[in-house]
């Protein structure tokens, strides 16, 4: 499936798009299954697959994850590739294509020192990102201001602009209050994503408020996890019966 695919999602009649996160192919297949037109995949889901701490992930360990999951399903992902590694704007479109992604996060939080990048750095460097890929590859740019705990508007409409002006196709104000997507899509011009979390609104009411796009970070996988441990204790509980200990 192409970027012009999953780009179109986010200017269609039924928003919001709503993305699932898978964290491996058989989740991925699942929600494919289920009738998702597009996925996006979490850093943090997969790294906890992986066996890692969010951010931990090695770049080739995380790649590999993203091509089992587009090589399972038929549909457009997007990947999550936290900061790109380190990689060179080249290297890292090369890996995303070679991975089979038609998207990406890309996210301003500097992991070496933890603090927010220079945002016209984070800017020069998404335009390098869009020049290698032209046209094929949907470019959500994470703004980590509320993240770290800047209530500032301003601040992430300053640095969503910059972005957009990079060649952003959308960005994604994480952690951002619910009340603001609509002032923060109207300010930065485009398409803005909004994160489903255990105690906010629903992603129905999240595209009301003004999102364009939905996804779950490490959410789902988190629940699908707590199942498991469900049933891990159940089965202990039985055998425990059973063996009348």
């Amino acid at each position: 499936m192409t970027a012009a695919a999953l780009r179109a999602l986010h200017q269609g009649p039924d928003l919001p798009l709503v993305l699932p996160g898978p964290w491996d192919a058989v989740s991925a297949k699942v929600f494919a299954d289920a009738g998702f037109p597009a996925l996006a995949t979490p850093s943090a889901g997969v790294a906890a697959s992986l066996g890692y701490e969010d951010g931990r992930t090695p770049a080739d360990e995380m790649f590999a994850a993203i091509s089992r999951i587009t090589h399972a399903v038929d549909i457009p992902v997007s990947a999550d590739v936290e900061a790109g590694y380190g990689l060179p704007a080249k290297e890292l479109v090369a890996r995303l294509t070679d991975a089979g992604a038609v998207g990406c996060n890309l996210e301003d939080t500097d992991h070496a020192t933890g603090a927010l990048r220079d945002a016209r750095e984070q800017a020069d460097w998404l335009a390098q990102v869009r020049a290698e890929a032209g046209d094929a590859m949907v470019i959500n740019a994470r703004i980590d201001t509320y993240l770290h705990g800047a209530q500032d508007l301003e601040e992430s409409v300053r640095r969503g602009r910059l972005y957009a002006e990079a060649g952003a196709d959308c960005v994604y104000p994480i952690l951002a209050p619910p009340p603001l997507l609509a002032d923060l899509s109207t300010g930065i011009g485009l398409p803005v994503n909004a994160v489903v979390t255990p105690d906010g609104p629903s992603p129905r009411e999240l595209g009301t408020l003004g999102a364009a796009r939905v996804t779950f970070g490490p959410g789902l996988q988190h629940r699908a996890m707590a199942a498991v441990a469900e049933m891990a204790e159940r089965l202990r509980e039985e055998l425990g019966a059973r063996s009348g200990g």
